[in-house]
């Protein structure tokens, strides 16, 4: 194909802001599929990203229009994608900046702009959904001229939903955008930016060519992996997988590597042949290993399924390479896996997506996150809580802080604020935006951010407020280890990682909750937080009273005496051996509160 008819396009949005729909159209007004083949969400391939309206996979269509190639390249709108989207704007030239026009630009569309700016692509502000009655395109035309530098007859408007201004965008993509840039080596460079597995092809990897000829048949070599395979298929998606000999410098596709490790095809990857790996090509920039920020258990709810539960998740890591999981034991729930995600909508998807395509019944611990602790002068990354050192241990301790920019209404300011400060946030610069909209750059420990800070950031903002977050870097930090004791045990499972100023009044927190859910036992329970040995808070459920003299009558007191003594004497024995069992129900119901 002829490089100046191609156009490679990407579209930035956030949540629910129409770009799944829009894709749709484009789809449907180009024929690229049938009519009677046509849904909605094509592109989003798993019945989990249609009903919460999110994209999780990216998903590439090869469009024809007017005698040009339109390459779309779908992205995912969450925060915790950010990295599969840096790496689907590089196959780019251009990108639709795609708003919704009753609710404005959020944060997460503002941190991609930034970044596709950056890279120096070409923009077309859109805004959708101007076929509803409380849309508002003027106030929010405004947004996009003021934060994106637009002018206001540079922004189409058009609705996804009934098709308005689709045709009319489609001639702006083939006006506005470049075509690929002449490339300036015959030599093959093609970078990965998805892959998915199938049984019987292996790992079928979504490429961009850059530079050369990806042909089919040809033994390739993955630059940043070190791995050697043959190109058993080239191709493009219509989304349909369409088979031809070979993709060209400009052209977006897939190759099936007949890979049955998919650990071994990583985003960000670079193509090469493989008579050229030990030759100078270099790898295309800004490759980066997955690495996980929150850190979750699963645990069977029968231990008989272990085995399921372990087979459910290596299935599902198949097509998705950045979740991680090894096998852990623990006293009150058996055994089960500890698994790594890149942020908590990844968690939470990843928990659905196994109850909906495996059938697996399971329980998830609380999200926790990794620390950096130095012991004898060596440094070693924690994630679980329960294996936290005391303080006389380590030399220093450092956690994970992260930059976020959040967007909220004016109004909502001073609420937002104190959410920020409560949640051990530092608010730094603040800009009023068009809209009556206010952007707030904060800093927030990492350790905070997965402990409800988006359900109380929306609370503040009613609904209103969005944010986009970046790590900002370890920083020394005063953490102390929280556990819980009853009688006869440590609850593991109940540690916490918390701040040294925090420590009295969250160990009496959670000290009453696990007052509130343990069940009575036949002597008293002792319930105890402690910090370094030391008890913090500390309450007590009270022994189930047995009348043991219910079933005398009459006669003299002495008898009523010798029963009352018995039963103390023998209550003073049940709490010198006293242990409390708690159960997984019981540990559950701790778990949810």
């Amino acid at each position: 194909m002829e490089l100046g008819k191609i156009r490679n396009f990407s579209i930035i949005a956030h949540i629910d802001h129409g770009k799944s729909t829009l894709a749709d159209r484009f789809l449907e007004i180009t024929g690229a599929v049938e009519k009677r083949k046509m849904k909605e969400q094509v592109l989003d391939s798993m019945d989990l990203e249609r009903e919460r309206g999110i994209t999780i996979k990216m998903q590439p269509a090869r469009i024809e229009y007017k005698g040009h190639i339109l390459n779309l390249i779908d992205t995912p709108g969450h925060v915790d994608f950010s990295y599969e989207v840096s790496r689907a704007l590089l196959c780019c030239e251009g990108t639709l900046l795609l708003v919704d026009a009753t609710q404005g630009i959020e944060a997460q569309t503002l941190s991609h702009f930034h970044v596709a700016e950056k890279m120096g692509l070409k923009f077309i502000p859109v805004l959708n959904k101007i076929d509803l009655p409380h849309a508002r395109p003027d106030e929010i035309a405004e947004q996009l001229c003021e934060l994106g530098g637009f002018l206001k007859d540079e922004i189409y408007h058009v609705s996804a939903k009934d098709g308005t201004g689709i045709e009319d965008l489609l001639d702006g993509i083939i006006k506005t955008f470049p075509p690929p840039e002449k490339p300036k080596n015959d030599k093959l460079r093609a970078l990965v930016f998805d892959s998915y597995f199938e049984s019987h092809k292996g790992v079928v990897a979504h490429v961009r060519v850059m530079e050369g000829e990806l042909k089919k048949g040809e033994a390739l070599y993955l630059k940043a992996r070190e791995k050697q395979f043959t190109a058993k298929e080239v191709g493009f998606m219509t989304p349909a997988l369409v088979s031809k000999d070979v993709l060209s410098a400009g052209e977006v596709g897939y190759v099936v590597t007949g890979i049955k490790e998919p650990g071994e095809v990583r985003v960000g990857d670079t193509i090469i042949e493989a008579k050229e790996k030990h030759s100078n090509v270099k790898a295309l920039p800004g490759y980066q290993e997955p690495k996980p920020v929150v850190w979750a258990s699963f645990f069977p709810t029968d231990q008989g399924d272990l085995s399921v539960l372990g087979d459910a998740l290596s299935k599902l890591r198949l097509n998705d390479s950045s979740l991680t999981f090894e096998e852990k034991n623990s006293a009150v729930l058996g055994r089960g896996f500890e698994c790594g995600f890149l942020g908590t909508l990844h968690l939470e998807v990843t928990a659905e997506r196994l109850r909906r395509e495996f059938d697996v019944d399971f329980v998830v611990t609380n999200p926790s996150v990794t620390y950096r602790v130095t012991q004898k002068g060596e440094e070693v990354y924690i994630s679980s809580a329960a294996n936290f050192p005391l303080k006389h241990d380590r030399e220093r301790t450092e956690e994970l802080w992260m930059k976020l920019e959040i967007l909220a209404p004016q109004d909502s300011m001073q609420d937002t604020i104190r959410t920020v400060e409560a949640f051990e946030g530092a608010v730094g610069e603040m800009k009023t935006l068009a809209g009556n909209r206010l952007s707030i750059e904060v800093e927030l420990p990492l350790r905070q951010m997965v402990s409800g800070f988006f359900n109380a950031l929306k609370s503040a903002s009613h609904g209103y407020a969005s944010f986009h977050y970046e790590e900002s870097g370890w920083r020394d930090a005063d953490l102390l280890l929280l556990y819980v004791h009853v009688p006869g045990d440590r609850v593991e499972a109940l540690s916490r990682v918390i701040r040294s100023l925090d420590a009295e009044r969250d160990a009496r927190k959670i000290v009453d909750k696990v007052k509130t859910v343990l069940p009575q036992e036949l002597f008293v329970i002792k319930i105890q937080g402690l910090i370094e040995g030391k008890i913090l808070a500390s309450a007590s459920i009270g022994a189930l009273k047995k009348d043991v003299t219910g079933y005398l009558y009459g006669g003299d007191r002495t008898r009523k005496m010798k029963l009352w003594k018995k039963q103390k004497e023998g209550k003073k024995r049940l709490q010198e051996g006293a242990r409390v069992n708690i159960s997984p129900d019981t540990y559950l119901k701790l778990i949810k509160m």
